[in-house]
């Protein structure tokens, strides 16, 4: 299927004394041809220490029965798979202690939430819905 892409951002600002700090995470929204869509939250301003629960929505299409998935992208680095997730998620190693994934399958959302941001959580964050021709 062909697929185009939109962006949304989220920026997040400190201040360390006279130092400005910013953590931007990126999110793309994918949409389908055929009118699905995969739609994330939009931007919000954070502290360092805080939490952020992230919002994946889907309209045209369902959660019920799909393995749902979250990867990053760090400014030059390489994608990294975060989880994987319906009744019972599964977590990369890194992503365990910080991360959780819930969803709320009769409104087709998925959440990831965010314990105490860091700098290193600046990345682009996807929310993929895995095809149905790989469902077993």
């Amino acid at each position: 299927m062909d697929y185009r892409t939109g962006l949304l951002l989220l920026t997040i600002c400190w201040a360390e004394g006279a130092n400005l700090h910013q953590l931007t995470i990126f999110w793309f929204v994918l949409t389908g041809v055929d009118g699905q869509t995969l739609t994330q939250s939009g931007p919000v301003v954070k502290r360092p220490g805080e939490s952020h629960k992230l919002t994946c929505t889907a309209s045209g299409l369902d959660f019920d029965g799909y393995t749902m998935h979250w990867v990053r992208q760090a400014p030059g680095k390489r994608l990294e798979w975060m989880n994987t997730g319906s009744n019972s998620a599964s977590y990369g190693s890194s992503f365990q202690s910080r991360f959780i994934m819930t969803e709320d399958v009769p409104s087709s959302t998925q959440y990831l939430q965010v314990k105490s941001l860091t700098t290193e959580d600046s990345a682009v964050y996807f929310c993929a819905r895995q095809h149905s021709d790989w469902r077993q």
